[in-house]
């Protein structure tokens, strides 16, 4: 069984994988994150190989240190340890882990042409070609962020929780923010993928994926299949790729 480990800038989520089918799931805040919440995911399995995705570079070597301590298995990382076989135009060395691990994903569960939406602590899109080659993407503050960037770079907008938003137009400040930042964010990407889809065509499929993307998903109609374990089922792709080619 592998022990599959995406650590975002905001959650760490974990998956056990017997094959490509997750067996047990749990996602946790980056603030709460302990020993014994790695060990609750485990719950006794026995596992043979643990793989991790981060883009908390400090964060890895505590959950490969817990992995050892807990299962007597060194976890690998992802982009040091595994290199992830995309053909890409970006420069490589610059494409996030876990933007590389949801291109991969993409390629192997969802036929290209794919544009992923990834609604995370940043907001990402990223476009694959039919031929699989990933043609680039854009990255945009994701919906906390903006709140928290109205807060702290004004004298007077207050700091509130991400919520739904209530209609258009906000009938205070709370709800002016709120609606602002995921509507303008929805219609921003929305407008995104439609001139993406000119370049790419209409059978393109947008996949949604990310923490914060039941916020935005109602409003980009675009957007068709939620997969919000897209990382972690292409950390599973990886690693059984991984171990094909040795």
């Amino acid at each position: 069984m592998l022990l599959a480990i995406n650590i975002g800038n905001t959650n760490i989520s974990f998956a056990l994988f017997k094959g490509q089918k997750i067996k047990a799931y749990r996602d946790t805040p980056l603030r709460d994150y302990s020993k014994s919440i790695l060990s609750r995911v485990l719950s006794g399995n026995k596992i043979s190989a643990a793989l991790i995705c981060s883009v908390v570079p400090g964060l890895s070597g505590k959950l490969i240190k817990d992995t050892r301590s807990l299962t007597g298995i060194k976890a690998l990382v992802i982009g040091k340890d595994i290199r992830v076989p995309i053909k890409t135009v970006y420069q490589y060395s610059q494409l996030g882990v876990d933007r590389q691990v949801n291109i991969y994903a993409a390629n192997r569960i969802y036929q290209p042409p794919v544009i992923i939406v990834s609604c995370g602590t940043a907001l990402t899109i990223d476009v694959i070609s039919k031929d699989m080659l990933h043609l680039g993407g854009l990255i945009i503050p994701g919906l906390q962020l903006s709140l928290t960037a109205l807060n702290l770079g004004t004298a007077q907008l207050p700091s509130i929780k991400l919520e739904p938003p209530a209609g258009i137009l906000g009938k205070n400040t709370k709800t002016s923010m709120l609606n602002g930042v995921v509507l303008g964010t929805s219609a921003s990407v929305s407008s995104l993928v439609k001139k993406i889809m000119l370049k790419t065509g209409a059978k393109t499929k947008v996949i949604g994926t990310g923490g914060g993307i039941s916020l935005v998903n109602k409003f980009v109609p675009e957007i068709k299949t939620i997969d919000k374990q897209v990382t972690l089922k292409g950390i599973a792709l990886i690693y059984e790729n991984a171990n094909k080619n040795d």
